[in-house]
Parts: structure tokens; sequence; C-alpha cells
């Protein structure tokens, strides 16, 4: 073998054990090879955007559910299909460069970990795991396979939110001094059960047991679970701060650079060990960041229909607090940011000659095919997304054990002295499946 020849090869195995799916795709076809995984709901939503991009290319569609390939199968006919995601990539094998993740929240990482273990692009909706434990797990397993992700909170690239990180960043309200965060939905809102309710025939087009997957077993029951109820539910859902913190709680991080909270205490109502709170308040304390006031910074979280105190925004007469959104106190005045609708300043008279400039929109969708095309990197990726979401799912430890102030060790993934709480940092999966720690 001539020394050209052997230096080609060389530099070229380097470069595939740094981006496989992205030179696979390159170098065999011009498009980006994808699966996805859950193919109704925010399912086909996801896939119908990731599809308009022009190099994307499906070649598998997974659902547990036979009568959710209905929509999807008419929009991109003639793409395989298959009930468990694992035989998905075992059959396509190195044909596939990419997945998309759209299931119920407590099977997000389980399929995320396989696919990035195997060298795949991942899009994960949010929040990107149902435990602390996974959503470490999946940021540490993102960098060791170098593979390109993005979390599916897609208001992330909208232009309300740019917009609102723009001020913020660039101190239009000065240093912040205290966030508050809400969201009217009830944690329990879609069943208002407090128990599993009586079981009944699974439907032949659902495969119950691949449904359940890592969650413990328990009986079929109509319009409780599948397909969106889950959401109430422990085992499968977050409830409100699970569905909704990593949509309202983002511009809150990328504005101020946030990371892992030092404490974090809550409160609720309508607790019980099978649903999530009815409503609750969550305190977190971060370390202060550039953007801050102090060394510290207070956030809270609202849902259920509690709310902030509406003085706290500086509201003139008339103007109400929006139905979700944050409100940043600064040292020269007030920003509120809907979800999603364009910031306000406040007060009124202190920003009436001020004219907010409007950032463009980016498509989220489009950003994570080209960074795995490209082997450029999004903004909302693992690295981004991971400690975003275990802040997020914190607050959903600390509301199963209320009124106490939990100190987090994130480094040691510790609530030191509170093994009660401890043990909600991680679940337990049924007999035949396991996610493996990233070594």
């Amino acid at each position: 073998m001539n020394t050209s020849r052997r230096t080609f090869l060389k530099t070229s195995a380097t470069a595939l054990l740094g981006f496989p799916a992205v030179l696979r795709a390159q170098n065999l076809n011009s498009k980006l090879q994808i699966v996805g995984v859950g193919c109704d709901g925010k399912g086909f939503s996801d896939l119908s955007e990731i599809g308009s991009h022009a190099r994307a290319q499906f070649v598998g569609f997974c659902d547990v559910d036979s009568n959710r390939f209905t929509k999807i199968d008419q929009k991109f006919p003639g793409v395989p299909r298959f009930a468990d995601f694992r035989q998905m990539f075992s059959k396509l094998g190195t044909g596939v460069d990419a997945v998309v993740v759209s299931t119920p929240d407590h099977m997000h990482a389980a399929i995320a970990m396989e696919a990035m273990r195997q060298g795949k692009h991942v899009y994960c909706q949010k929040p990107l795991a149902h435990s602390v434990w996974e959503a470490r797990q999946l940021r540490l397993q993102a960098a060791k396979s170098r593979v390109r992700t993005q979390m599916g909170n897609q208001i992330h690239s909208a232009s309300e939110y740019r917009t609102g990180v723009k001020l913020i960043r660039e101190g239009v309200i000065g240093k912040i001094l205290a966030v508050h965060s809400w969201q009217r939905n009830s944690g329990n809102g879609h069943t208002k059960l407090s128990a599993p309710p009586a079981s009944a025939p699974v439907p032949e087009s659902l495969n119950w047991d691949l449904w359940l997957g890592v969650a413990p077993q328990r009986d079929f029951a109509p319009d409780v679970y599948h397909p969106f109820k889950w959401r109430d539910w422990q085992e499968f859902g977050a409830g409100t701060m699970g569905d909704f913190g990593c949509h309202i709680l983002d511009p809150v991080f990328t504005a101020l650079g946030l990371g892992s909270p030092v404490s974090v205490r809550a409160d609720n109502e309508g607790l019980n060990a099978h649903t999530w709170p009815s409503a609750e308040t969550i305190q977190y304390v971060f370390p202060g960041t550039k953007y801050t006031a102090g060394s510290t910074l207070p956030v809270t979280w609202y849902d259920g229909g509690r709310l902030p105190n509406p003085a706290l925004a500086k509201l003139p007469p008339g103007v109400e607090l929006a139905k979700a959104g944050s409100i940043f106190i600064g040292e020269g005045g007030v920003l509120m940011q809907p979800h999603v609708a364009m910031p306000q300043l406040f007060p009124i008279e202190k920003f009436s000659g001020f004219t907010i400039e409007k950032q463009p929109a980016s498509n989220h969708y489009h950003a994570w095919v080209d960074a795995a095309l490209t082997g450029t990197e999004t903004s909302d990726n693992f690295e981004y997304a991971g400690p975003l979401t275990e802040a997020v799912l914190l607050g959903n430890v600390a509301t199963r054990i209320p009124g106490v102030k939990l100190e987090w060790d994130s480094a040691a993934m510790r609530l030191p002295g509170h093994p009660e709480a401890e043990r909600f940092l991680r679940r337990s999966y049924r007999e035949g499946w396991t996610i493996q720690a990233v070594g």
C-alpha cells in the first residue's frame, strides 16, 4: 500500500470515529436517513417539520399502536413500519443516521440512549428524560458519541423568545434580581384521578407491553394513559412542570446563562402516590451569573392556577399577567416574557419611547438536520438541554417531599441529608429493560 493511500485510509478512519453518522450520510447518500419513534400527535408534527427539510429522508417509522400510522403513511408513503424501536434499529442498522423520539416521557431515555450508542443523531421531545439521572446520562452519552442532538422545545428558536433573551442580555432592565415563571395548567388536569382505574381489554391495535416499556407493569385502562393522558401519571409523565418547564424556563436559562441550582423547595396541593399535584409552587436558588444582581438568583415556578403577585410586574391598570410565561425583575425595570408572544417592558412610562427590535426566528427542526449533515452544533443540544431538564425534574423531586428545602450537590448527584428525596432522582426499570450509566 502506498503512503498516500495509507494516509487517506487512516484519516478517513479517524474521521469516522468522530462523526459516524455525518460521514455515512454524506458519503453514501446526499440525504440524512432518519427514523421516527412515535408517529401521531406531537410525533406527527415533529416528523412533518423535519421531513420538510430538502435533505431529510425517512427510512423507518415506529409506533406501538398500529392505528397511529395513518397520517404519517399518507404524508410519507412507502416507509417501513415497526412496533419495537429495538427491532427497527437492528433491521435497518447502519442505514439509519438519525432518530426522532416523540414518545411519552418515560421512554425518551431508553430510545435516545440506544440511538446515540449506535452513533445516531437524536432529536428528542421535551422533557429530555423522565428522571434527573437519565437527563445526566443523555448529556454524557451525547458528548461521548459525538452526535448532533436537539431537544424538542421548539419555542427556543422562535422570534418571541429570541427577542426576550436579547433584551435581557443587553441589560435593558439592568441586572436581574429574581424571576417568576408560571403555567396555569393542573398537573393532573387530564384525568383528575388519584389512583389507577379499573382495567379493560387492550385494543387490538396497541402493544401494551411495548407502550409500558421501562415502566412497572400495570393494567390497561381506556382514555387514561394512551394516547395522551399519560402526562398526569408519575410513572409515565412529568406533570405540568415536565410538560412546560423546558419551554417556559428556556429563555430564563438562555438569557441568564443558568446551570444547576444549589437548592430547591416545593409546596403543593393534590399530591398523591400516582398522579402529579393539581397545583404547586417550586422555589429554586441558582448561582448568580454576569447577568444577575447578586451571588445567587431566586427563580420561582407556579402552576395549577397559582400565580406570582402581579404587583411584581409593575403592570399598568387593565394589563394582566400573561396566561403563561415569566417576569424578569431587574434593577431598572421588569420584562414580561409571555408563552408565546413578544416580551413587554414595565413600568410602561419608563419604556414608552423604547422600541423592541424583533429578532428573526430560526427553524428548530432544520437546524438539527443541518447540524447532523455538516457537523455544526445546535444551540439546544443535550449539553444545554441536559442541565435545563435536570433542573425541571428536580422540581418534581422536591414536590414529592413538600415543604423541605433540598440542597443540590450537582457534581455528586446527591441531595445531602435527604435519602427520602434522593430515591426520586432515578427510577427502577422493568425486567427486560435497562439503561446503563455512561462509562
